[in-house]
């Protein structure tokens, strides 16, 4: 099986809301831009919506159940606020605020039952990482990493490798799978960042291992941690399945984070972890910055798929980001975000910090 990408138009009809982070266009900009490369022909999968049966496996019915009355009518009690945090600020009612996240679980519960024999599947919709048993949490109503991580099992697959390198700790996904021996879960994140989890120290249970790194990151000390620590800790686990949340908001342009990564560092990592496991799955996650995400995440199914990334987009691409439009842009972006996928290498030094915290990782037995 060729490598597989799963979406849905639910991403181009729905939004958390005009005043949210994650107003902006995402999945849908990735879907045209690689639909306008011709890089989707065979390939494409729609996501199925998952229902609440499916969502038991994880999350707790009452949860679920108050999740779709909110959606159903449109308000969040007060009760509703205060037990599953539903109505907050981060996380909104909204008109799809069931059905939009059911659609992502669902996109990562096939991608898990279609790796039972193997293959590469990306899911650019999920990647919800900080969703809670019973409670919304982050932007996230539903965490379809844990859900697609229990369907993997359930399909056979028992050796999972956990790879997050999403500006914010997997607080949802360690709350899921820490101290399980069969789970090895890395997080690589911003340090005093929401959620303000995931300490050096901190490692959650057997196989969890957290790095906060510092404001300024940059490709080069990116480049250290997968060379010393991500690649050599996955391939001695041993994995039957890698599977990787590669939100975008660690990308110098993203309005919530102070990281400075360029879409380069994300390749390198997809690139390095698809030959440790028989089986790949690919999430999306955090992006706030619609030019950043969907050029990143483009160029992250160009490596899956095999397709050549032009240095110059056709002009049919081109359109797709310059007709993009985004109130909190504060500037214009910069030409180079509409012409082409790639952006311009942001290396730096290593910093003395992070050769020492992946020093005292790499010591961790």
């Amino acid at each position: 099986m060729g490598p597989i990408f799963i979406g849905s138009e639910i991403y181009r009809g729905s939004s958390y809301g005009l005043g949210h982070p994650l107003r902006v266009p995402r999945v849908s900009t990735v879907m045209d831009l690689c639909g306008a490369m011709g890089w989707l022909a065979g390939r494409y999968v729609n996501s199925p919506r998952a229902k609440p049966a499916a969502l038991h496996l994880w999350h707790e019915p009452d949860y679920i159940a108050a999740l779709q009355a909110a959606e159903a009518t449109g308000v969040a009690t007060a009760a509703m606020q205060a037990r599953f945090h539903l109505g907050t600020h981060s996380n909104p009612v909204f008109e799809a605020m069931f059905r939009r996240p059911a659609t992502g679980a669902g996109g990562v519960m096939l991608a898990a039952e279609m790796l039972r024999d193997g293959g590469v599947i990306y899911v650019p919709g999920g990647g919800t990482h900080h969703g809670l048993p019973g409670q919304a949490n982050g932007f996230c109503y539903l965490n379809d990493v844990v859900l697609g991580m229990k369907v993997l099992r359930l399909n056979g697959v028992r050796r999972i490798a956990y790879v997050d390198i999403d500006a914010h700790h997997c607080d949802g996904v360690e709350a899921g799978f820490a101290g399980d021996p069969d789970a090895l879960l890395i997080s690589v994140h911003e340090e005093k960042r929401w959620p303000f989890t995931g300490a050096l120290t901190d490692d959650g249970g057997s196989n969890c291992f957290n790095l906060p790194v510092p404001r300024g990151f940059n490709d080069t000390e990116m480049r250290a941690v997968l060379e010393q620590f991500i690649i050599p800790r996955v391939a001695a686990f041993r994995p039957d399945a890698v599977v990787l949340q590669c939100g975008s908001d660690a990308l110098e342009e993203d309005p919530l984070a102070r990281l400075s990564l360029s879409n380069n560092a994300h390749v390198a990592v997809v690139r390095a972890l698809r030959g440790l496991s028989p089986r790949f799955l690919v999430l999306g996650g955090g992006g706030y910055n619609p030019w950043s995400v969907g050029r990143c995440w483009s160029r992250v199914w160009a490596e899956l798929s095999g397709a050549d990334v032009p240095d110059r987009l056709p002009s049919t691409a081109e359109a797709i980001l310059r007709n993009l439009s985004w109130l909190g842009a504060g500037r214009a972006p910069a030409e180079a975000m509409f012409t082409t996928l790639k952006d311009a290498p942001r290396e730096g030094s290593l910093r003395p910090e992070v050769s020492e915290r992946i020093k005292f990782l790499e010591a961790r037995t």
